[in-house]
């Protein structure tokens, strides 16, 4: 443990060159609150040959439209991480009917389609990037042009690993540094804003993970576990609800609307 601490600081010191924020709630209430935060991967229409898994992680544009226009007509209001964690840490108030959007791996068309949408209905949606591929431009995902243009409209730009790892299996306290350090601090140099936010490689974290995220800054996380029920003193472990391909406008409703787990 004290060469694991040490070992951090000095990457700290080095890499950062200032203190990493405190992650600590502002005082001890423990508060529960209920806000759907919906996960998304692809927003695209899935070509000819696109395998099952895909096809359950993609919504068309035509979907996500509908579902938006659902969202408005119920008086929705899209919310950020950041709003969500003062309300559960320092009871900041939220809107009536709060929702958080949430989009998964950084795929293109999280700026050729998601972004556009989310803009022509005043909107704002979460966007969790894995570094490596921006920095590789990647074929098929987000340029970091593309991610600083969606910042200055007002879009978050977090962190989803430095390469996708499985964090749990094979990836020792250095490999966990480089994985969440090392993507919080491109994230900053690209963007011009530290993430605050984390989104767990495939969904998969253990104690080690848990540990860690707070000593670089991170103050909460999202899961692929389903709910809508969030408690302060498990920020790191907030639920989300999955929105499939098969995702029909009267479940979305339900999910958003009535889903209390």
């Amino acid at each position: 443990m004290i060469r694991r601490l040490v070992l951090l600081t000095l990457l700290t010191a080095v890499w950062l060159g200032a203190a990493v924020p405190d992650s600590r709630a502002d005082d001890a209430t423990r508060r529960r609150i209920w806000l759907p935060v919906l996960m998304y991967h692809y927003v695209s229409t899935p070509p000819e040959d696109a395998d099952r898994y895909r096809l359950d992680l993609s919504v068309t544009p035509d979907q996500f439209a509908e579902q938006l226009a659902w969202l408005r007509a119920n008086d929705y209001t899209t919310v950020t991480l950041d709003e969500l964690y003062a309300a559960l840490t320092e009871g900041e108030p939220l809107p009536e009917r709060p929702v958080i959007l949430t989009f998964d791996d950084g795929y293109a068309d999280a700026y050729e389609r998601a972004f556009p949408l989310l803009q022509e209905y005043g909107m704002v949606g979460t966007f969790f990037v894995v570094t490596e591929w921006l920095d590789a431009e990647r074929p098929g995902y987000l340029t970091w042009a593309q991610a600083r243009e969606m910042a200055e409209a007002g879009m978050s730009i977090q962190s989803h690993s430095r390469s996708h790892l499985d964090l749990t299996q094979g990836c020792n306290f250095d490999c966990l540094v480089f994985q969440l350090l090392g993507s919080v601090e491109s994230i900053e140099a690209q963007i011009g804003e530290r993430p605050r936010f984390f989104c767990y490689p495939s969904g998969r974290y253990d104690d080690a993970v848990l540990e860690l995220l707070p000593e670089v800054g991170i103050v909460a996380a999202v899961t692929t576990q389903p709910g809508t029920l969030h408690v302060s003193d498990r920020p790191l472990e907030l639920p989300r609800v999955r929105i499939r391909g098969t995702t029909d406008i009267d479940t979305f409703a339900w999910m958003v609307s009535s889903w209390r787990e």
